[in-house]
């Protein structure tokens, strides 16, 4: 196994420090002489560490002015791998989450250009189209949107808003409704989310902040594209992981 480094060692040292009820937001950090002393490192090793925090908005760095708290470190709401396709109702449940969703939205609305190019149907069809912030355990985890093929039977719009509400997944109605789910092809990627929007105003976003999108779509069975779904994790809400295997020798 291997060990950690020292500028590792360091970033956990320093996120103790910013964890909640021993910091908050706008507060000012020790000059780096100090935090050099106390955590018995060289100034490199702290700036490396700093680093690190302030690509994901735990610390703002202003010139000449110091280091300040910014987003207080939370654990995460969701550890997931992705070799296994499985709802966040379940891994949720599974880690003793709480999900329920607010700023829910079902509609009909003409399908995007792209979307419907990978589900099958014509441009500007109508379809599905949910919008909800999803909360674990009242904290904002997530924001999503699914758009589901016109084809797809769901609950009447009471009953599916419900059940969404309580934080249920789109893939769960499908599920309990016996559409057969096959598999999902799924894209990871970095996206920046700023205050105001949809998507500003969905995350509580106050600045410009990293964000990751994880953007999948449903197949069933028979291989049909019947679900696009966007999903926008803000800083520290997932922690992905991948097994991979090595491939055999010929």
């Amino acid at each position: 196994m291997l060990r950690p480094s020292l500028v590792d060692v360091t970033e956990t040292a320093l996120r103790e420090r910013l964890a909640p009820g021993r910091a908050r937001p706008g507060d000012r950090l020790p000059p780096e002489k100090e935090l050099c002393e106390a955590l018995g490192v060289s100034r490199g090793t702290l700036r490396l560490a700093l680093e690190r925090l302030e690509s994901n908005g735990e610390v703002i760095r202003r010139q000449g002015s110091g280091t300040y708290v910014g987003r207080v470190a939370l654990h995460a709401a969701f550890s997931e791998g992705l070799e296994i396709l499985e709802s966040y109702a379940l891994l949720a449940k599974r880690q003793g989450k709480r999900l329920s969703a607010r700023n829910l939205q079902i509609e009909q609305s003409p399908t995007p250009g792209y979307v419907a190019e990978e589900l099958g149907i014509g441009r500007g069809a109508k379809a599905t189209l949910i919008h909800r912030t999803l909360l674990a355990d009242g904290e904002v985890a997530a924001y999503m949107r699914d758009i589901i093929h016109p084809g797809i039977e769901l609950p009447p719009p009471e009953e599916l808003h419900e059940e969404l509400a309580e934080g249920k997944m789109v893939l769960d109605v499908m599920v309990e409704h016996g559409v057969p789910i096959a598999f999902a092809r799924t894209q990871v990627r970095p996206r920046l989310v700023e205050p105001g929007g949809r998507l500003g105003e969905s995350l509580g976003a106050t600045r410009v902040t990293a964000a990751l999108e994880v953007t999948e779509l449903i197949h069933e069975a028979g291989g049909q594209a019947i679900q696009h779904s966007i999903t926008v994790f803000p800083p520290g809400s997932i922690d992905l992981h991948v097994l991979r295997a090595l491939r055999a020798a010929p």
